[in-house]
């Protein structure tokens, strides 16, 4: 007994071990190609509503663009209560809802661009996002550091940047203040990326029947972090062009 558990035991833990490396490897390929099937919804609506002086005024002359951001917050809040505990069609809804509300609020930004005659801008700050974003991606997901210790700094930070854009747009209409705030955000939430990386990988189970919705759940996630990173990489170009 003692000789078949040294000859064949651990040859039956690898085989397991491939088996649920194949399966994390599926699910994580699963939430990235929900997350780039996101971004692209996202760039199709903003490009559409950017090319239509029309549409593009109406979002951001009037109070239709504050509508739409404190809705892309309110869906950020709900979405994962929905996503684990309501239907699949509910949770796949909330998460095209929620990429197309992110176009719209983009659309201003990119049609400002493109009048400046900076369309280039634009290009270089997704791929600066698409370099941001992947290398701490992959960090949090080879990082063998607990990091789940730094979600609560992660969310309190994040509410405190809100309120200041907030703030600012509101009241100061600081182009510095603007600069800083981005800044921060975009150091913040290359953070925040590593750190949803790790949950999202630790949600999986072998077999599970939540995966599907993990997958959802993370997709959602990563693409809200992927999209703050971009806004705030573009404004900081922006700026950086205009003075």
């Amino acid at each position: 007994m003692n000789d078949f558990q040294r000859n064949y035991g651990g040859a039956v833990a690898g085989t397991r071990g491939v088996a649920i490396d194949e399966g994390l490897r599926q699910y994580m390929l699963g939430v990235y190609n929900y997350m780039a099937l996101a971004v692209a919804a996202t760039g199709l609506v903003s490009f559409f509503v950017a090319s239509n002086p029309a549409l593009v005024m109406g979002i951001a002359k009037g109070p239709l663009l504050w509508v739409i951001f404190f809705g892309i917050l309110g869906i950020g809040m709900f979405a994962p209560r929905i996503i684990f505990s309501g239907s699949k069609a509910a949770a796949h809804g909330l998460f095209w809802a929620y990429a197309g509300a992110w176009g719209l609020l983009i659309a201003p930004m990119l049609y400002s661009f493109r009048i400046a005659g900076a369309e280039i801008e634009v290009y270089r700050a997704f791929f600066i996002t698409a370099a941001v974003f992947g290398s701490m991606s992959l960090f949090g997901y080879v990082t063998k550091r607990d990091l789940s210790g730094l979600g609560s700094f992660f969310f309190m930070a994040s509410i405190g940047l809100v309120v200041a854009i907030i703030v600012n747009a509101i009241f100061f209409h600081s182009t510095m203040a603007s600069l800083v705030t981005s800044g921060l955000v975009v150091l913040l939430f290359s953070g925040v990326t590593a750190y949803e990386t790790q949950m999202i990988k630790s949600l999986y189970t072998e077999g599970g029947a939540m995966n599907e919705r993990a997958s959802i759940f993370g997709a959602f996630a990563l693409y809200g972090s992927f999209i703050t990173l971009f806004v705030h990489i573009l404004n900081i170009l922006g700026i950086m062009r205009n003075n």
